[in-house]
């Protein structure tokens, strides 16, 4: 029998990091991975996705605005921008046709997985 690969595991800064403001719903449907990320205040252009050796790699960058910037005289500023990432290790996935797309604030990547080829081979014993 055998176990279906789901990894997804977490980098171990992630796990250090008890407050990751990045959280995600990853599910699995149709041969595929889906993966929801809220990331409300920022823009697409503020984002980056990329995947290599199965590794899959979130990254949000928001530049903080300086007073002179923006002529404010602040009384209370608690909202920081920072720059923040996840990391997860995919497996066997197709990288090539990996897609992404940004709507309402909700990031949504969809990750085909590789077909399993049966590599059994029945050997004949003389």
């Amino acid at each position: 029998m055998l176990i279906p690969k789901l990894y997804f595991d977490d980098s171990i800064s992630s796990f250090l990091d008890g407050d990751n403001k990045m959280k995600c719903d990853i599910y699995e449907k149709d041969n595929k991975y889906f993966v929801e990320m809220d990331l409300p205040g920022f823009n697409k252009n503020e984002i980056s996705v990329e995947c290599e050796k199965g590794n899959l790699l979130i990254k949000a960058k928001k530049e903080e605005k300086t007073d002179e910037e923006d002529n404010r005289n602040y009384i209370r500023r608690e909202r920081v921008y920072n720059e923040y990432s996840r990391n997860f290790y995919l497996g066997d996935i197709e990288e090539n046709e990996i897609s992404a797309k940004f709507d309402g604030g909700t990031l949504t990547i969809v990750i085909p997985k590789k077909q399993e080829i049966d590599t059994k081979k029945q050997i004949e014993i003389e």
